[in-house]
C-alpha cells in the first residue's frame, strides 16, 4: 500500500485486540475503537480512486502530506463505507484555504473543531441523514464521515493532544462533526449561493466553537413571524461573538444558522428571502452591542437542515479568526 508510510496494514485474520494495540502504539487512535485497516478493506475504500498517491498539499499544523491513500486509510479506521474518500479528501483540501486558518484552529488553547457540511446529490447517494437528529449519533454515514475527517486532521495534519493540539478543554465535536444540507427547496441551497451549480456536490468546512440551540420567542404568543423567530438568533450570535472573543478582532466574522424546514417554510410564507433573513440578523444583532456580527449580511450563512420542530442551531465560529471554505466535490474516482 503506497502513500501511507509505515502505518500498519493487517491480514484479514488479525486479532481485534492486537490490531487496537498496534494502532494505538502507532499513535493513530482517537481513543475509540478503530476498524483494523486490512488489505481488503483498504482496497475496497480505494476502488476506483484515481492516483491515490497524488499529493494534494501539506496540511497543518505539522504539515503531513495529503493524498487519497492516507484519506482512505483513515476512512477505514473510522468505519466508513466505500465512497467516503471524495468527501473527506475534498473537505481536507478545503481546510488548506489560508483564510480558514487551520494552523490557528489546530494549535489554539481554545475549543474549536472542524465541522463539515455536505451539499448536493452526493449526500442522498450516500444515504446521509438530513432529518431528525442529523447532528447527533445514530446514523453511520454522518458519524463515520465526521470521524474520518477528524482522524485525518489528527493523523495526517498532526492535531494530536500535547503535540500540536493544545486546547485547554476541547469539545466532543473533535471526535467528528459532519451533516448534510437538507433537500428542502424553500430557499436556494447554500452551495449554489456560493456559485456552484444545482447538480454539483460540494462540501463546506467550518471552524466552530460549539453548538447553541435557539428557539423563537414563544412567550410573545404570535411566534410565527420572521422577526419573532429570528430575534433570539440575533441575540445568540451577538452573545457568542462576545463570549468567544471574536468581538476583539478588528476584522469581521461569519455567522452560521441551521434552520429547520418548518421554520424556513414559515419565514418564506411571509415573503422573506435568504437576503431578508441575512439583512435582518445583521442589523438587529448590531443593536445589542453596537458592532457588526459579520463583515456583511452575506457572511451570515443560513443552512436548512434537520427534522420537524422549531428548534434552531447557531454554530458559533472560532473567535480566533476563521472563515468557512466551500469546495466542489473533487472527482477522484473513475
Amino acid at each position: 500500500m503506497n502513500g501511507i508510510g509505515d502505518w500498519p496494514v493487517f491480514d484479514a485474520d488479525v486479532a481485534w485486540d492486537d490490531a487496537q494495540e498496534a494502532l494505538t502504539t502507532a499513535e493513530l487512535s482517537d481513543g475509540l475503537p478503530l476498524v483494523p485497516p486490512t488489505t481488503a478493506r483498504l482496497a475496497a475504500m480505494l476502488d476506483g480512486v484515481i492516483d491515490p498517491v497524488a499529493p494534494h498539499g501539506l496540511i497543518p499544523p505539522l504539515f503531513g502530506e495529503l493524498n487519497g491513500a492516507v484519506v482512505a486509510y483513515n476512512c477505514v479506521l473510522a468505519g466508513c463505507s466505500p465512497g467516503a474518500v471524495p468527501i473527506v479528501l475534498t473537505a481536507s483540501i478545503a481546510c488548506l484555504e489560508p483564510s480558514f486558518n487551520l494552523l490557528g484552529l489546530a494549535t489554539t488553547t481554545g475549543t474549536p473543531a472542524v465541522a463539515t457540511i455536505v451539499h448536493g446529490p452526493i449526500a442522498q447517494a450516500l444515504g446521509m441523514n438530513d432529518g431528525v437528529n442529523c447532528l447527533a449519533p445514530g446514523h453511520r454515514t454522518n458519524a463515520t464521515l465526521g470521524r474520518a475527517m477528524a482522524l485525518v486532521l489528527r493523523n495526517v495534519a498532526g492535531m494530536r493532544t500535547g503535540a500540536a493540539d493544545m486546547a485547554t478543554m476541547g469539545q466532543p465535536a473533535k471526535y467528528g462533526f459532519c451533516f448534510p444540507e437538507g433537500d428542502d427547496t424553500t430557499f436556494l441551497p447554500f452551495h449554489i449561493r456560493r456559485g456552484l451549480s444545482a447538480g454539483d456536490s460540494a462540501v463546506t468546512v467550518l471552524g466552530i466553537s460549539g453548538t447553541a440551540e435557539v428557539l423563537p420567542s414563544v412567550e410573545t404568543g404570535n411566534w410565527d413571524t420572521p422577526e419573532v423567530i429570528l430575534n433570539p438568533v440575533a441575540l445568540m450570535m451577538r452573545a457568542a461573538l462576545i463570549a468567544g472573543g471574536g468581538a476583539r478582532k478588528p476584522e469581521g466574522s461569519e455567522q452560521v444558522l441551521l434552520l429547520p424546514p418548518e421554520l424556513a417554510a414559515l419565514i418564506a410564507q411571509r415573503g422573506w428571502t435568504i437576503d431578508a433573513i441575512q439583512n435582518y440578523l445583521c442589523s438587529n444583532a448590531s443593536t445589542f452591542d453596537g458592532g457588526p456580527i459579520a463583515d456583511t449580511p452575506n457572511d451570515i450563512h443560513v443552512i436548512v437542515t434537520g427534522g420537524p420542530g422549531i428548534k434552531m442551531t447557531v454554530l458559533p465560529q472560532w473567535g480566533g479568526g476563521t472563515r468557512s471554505a466551500t469546495r466542489k466535490l473533487k472527482v477522484c474516482r473513475v
